[in-house]
């Protein structure tokens, strides 16, 4: 099981750049299914990005078999699992929750609190005007993905390469992070 709250700096802005060329496409991974369950109404998700990301991150890990489930919460809902099995007291960006993992096979849980996801869009609004609660619930999606599939950002090293595999994925959406 792992948790991590996605903090950002606002030295950097957030840009919209050209997706690669169509190679970054994943391979439709038949075996592999993700499930959305929209339980908020703050933000309006595209919920085929988050199948595609999720499918991206898998795919190079070389994951081909399993389920992820990803539950899109408010506050109050993350706020409640943050405590109950981690024992820490509020609200939260994103918890992963990892069921199996083997080289080829993951299950795993991935939920991502909207309402953060929001809060922080908007306080990007000078620095990154372009970026949506959309997108910051895509980065917590990608950055809950790879948890699951093996990154953590225990030390600074970790985090660096964490941060980097989050902006190649985005960018296959044509999106740099701000703060990144």
């Amino acid at each position: 099981m792992s948790n991590h709250s996605t903090t950002h700096s606002l030295d950097a802005p957030a840009t919209r750049c050209e997706p690669p060329d169509d190679d970054a496409e994943p391979p439709a991974t038949a075996r592999l299914t993700v499930d959305l369950a929209d339980e908020q109404q703050r933000v309006d998700v595209d919920g085929e990005r988050i199948r595609q990301a999720i499918l991206q991150v898998v795919h190079e890990a070389g994951v081909d078999d399993g389920y992820v489930s990803v539950a899109l919460v408010d506050d109050g809902t993350i706020a409640e699992l943050h405590e109950r099995f981690l024992d820490v007291d509020g609200a939260t960006d994103v918890l992963s929750f990892g069921l199996e993992r083997t080289d080829t096979r993951l299950e795993g849980e991935i939920v991502v609190s909207t309402d953060t996801a929001a809060r922080e869009a908007a306080s990007y609004a000078e620095v990154a005007p372009g970026w949506s609660p959309d997108d910051e619930v895509l980065l917590y999606v990608v950055h809950g993905i790879l948890h699951l599939v093996g990154y953590d950002d225990l030390d600074e090293t970790a985090a660096r390469q964490m941060r980097d595999a989050e902006k190649r994925h985005l960018a296959m959406f044509g999106l740099v992070p701000p703060g990144r």
